[in-house]
């Protein structure tokens, strides 16, 4: 979730690099809508959204850093 600046494409990036190493489809959705994202609860932006549950905002994750909240995100649901 981002307006699409250069810390929300890095953000896409890095989560993409993470679903590669987990073996997950590299399908990466970017809402830039402020509107959608103010929906989500989202005050800061880059914020990444796995499986419709904001794991993080406010800032420009790693790629071990989105690994670690896919595979958290993905064991809760």
């Amino acid at each position: 979730l981002g307006g699409g600046c250069a810390n929300c494409h890095a953000l896409e990036d890095a989560a993409k690099a993470a679903l590669g190493e987990l073996g997950l489809p590299q399908e990466v959705g970017h809402i830039t809508d402020f509107a959608q994202i103010a929906a989500c609860g989202v005050l800061q932006t880059p914020a990444l959204m796995v499986d419709g549950q904001v794991v993080s905002s406010g800032r420009v994750l790693t790629k071990e850093e989105a690994k670690a909240l896919i595979e958290k995100a993905r064991a809760q649901a």
